[in-house]
């Protein structure tokens, strides 16, 4: 493969640069379908003018449906894309990446995303994609899957689909719910991952952060103890990584906690642990759910975040040394890169 396309990028070098162009084409209209041209083009950054005739191609490659609400995926192209995909890797460099981070950060495996999810909303739907392929890879059934909160895991929930290995899974939030819109806390994105996988879930009613007294006196409950049991004792956790500052605000912390984070140079959040650049926890946030500790006794931890602004955070949490699957995109890739 390598040496077919080294051989294409010096004799055809437009065959390849049209090929990587279509593909990218053909992803947004799966993350986007049914999506019409304007909104595709605008997406894209692509003329209308020009997005008419690439359409009109893969129309005729029988690779699209054209409809009135817009275009989807025909089966053919769904089921070539991925194949698409992993040429476009090595045209691009995102093979190399992988496992230049695989071996830098020391990680079971490491996915990359083509785009920047700080620059194009529909990267992150990508991500969570990526994320759901992952994870039905690793299904046997009748596992217990904890799901963290945040922008990242709402769009996974987004992307989830069903399969027979999830019918018999069960879905439990990582942690209690943050103060922040309802549609991104763990609770509401695992029933939503659950309904779309046609699966099974319970939920943590706690609130996130928790004065110590509350905290003991709370995961005394029969009912909130048992269910705790069952959130560290899953067999795989996703969750997403935030930026300190960024998650700091989300979680309306107090003032003093902020000038702490601040002064300590926080960079990273996970779990309510907040970490400098040297991956050492600074401050953390008495929270209900999974702590970091419980990770290294999980089987498949899976960690999905992305966007150049969040290199630093990924970078300073991944010291934990925590067997973790990473899927992120070519934005915080090639920061990372430039960071390690």
């Amino acid at each position: 493969m390598k040496s077919i396309i080294e051989v294409q990028k010096k004799l055809l070098p437009d065959l390849l640069q049209i090929m990587q162009k279509r593909v990218y084409i053909l992803q947004h209209i799966r993350v986007m379908q049914p999506v019409g041209r304007r909104s595709l083009s605008n997406n894209l950054g692509i003329s209308e003018r020009v997005l008419r005739g690439e359409v009109q191609f893969l129309k005729e490659q029988d690779l699209i449906h054209i409809h009135p609400s817009g275009m989807t995926l025909t089966e053919q192209g769904a089921e070539l894309l991925p194949a698409m995909e992993e040429m476009v890797k090595e045209v691009s460099g995102l093979s190399i990446m992988e496992e230049k981070l695989k071996r830098a950060l020391n990680l079971k495996e490491v996915i990359v995303v083509s785009g920047d999810s700080d620059q194009s909303p529909w990267v992150k739907k990508e991500l969570g994609r990526a994320c759901v392929q992952t994870l039905n890879q690793r299904l046997e059934g009748n596992e217990t899957i904890a799901v963290a909160g945040g922008t990242t895991l709402a769009a996974v929930a987004d992307m989830m689909t069903p399969s027979d290995k999830q019918k018999h899974t069960l879905f439990v939030p990582a942690r209690g719910g943050l103060g922040e819109n309802v549609e991104n806390q763990a609770n509401t994105i695992c029933a939503k991952m659950a309904k779309r996988a046609q699966s099974n879930y319970r939920l943590l009613h706690v609130p996130d952060q928790l004065s110590v007294e509350a905290y003991q006196s709370i995961i005394e409950e029969p009912t909130i103890r048992d269910l705790l049991h069952v959130i560290r004792s899953s067999n795989i956790v996703l969750h997403g990584i935030g930026d300190a500052k960024t998650m700091a605000d989300r979680r309306r912390t107090p003032h003093d906690d902020v000038e702490k984070i601040e002064q300590l140079k926080a960079v990273g959040e996970a779990f309510g642990y907040y970490f400098n650049q040297e991956g050492e926890v600074v401050h953390k946030v008495q929270t209900a759910g999974i702590q970091l500790d419980d990770l290294k006794n999980i089987p498949c931890v899976i960690a999905v975040a992305g966007g150049a602004s969040k290199a630093k955070a990924i970078k300073a949490y991944m010291k934990q040394a925590i067997d973790h699957i990473l899927i992120t995109d070519e934005g915080a890739a090639k920061e990372l890169l430039r960071e390690l």
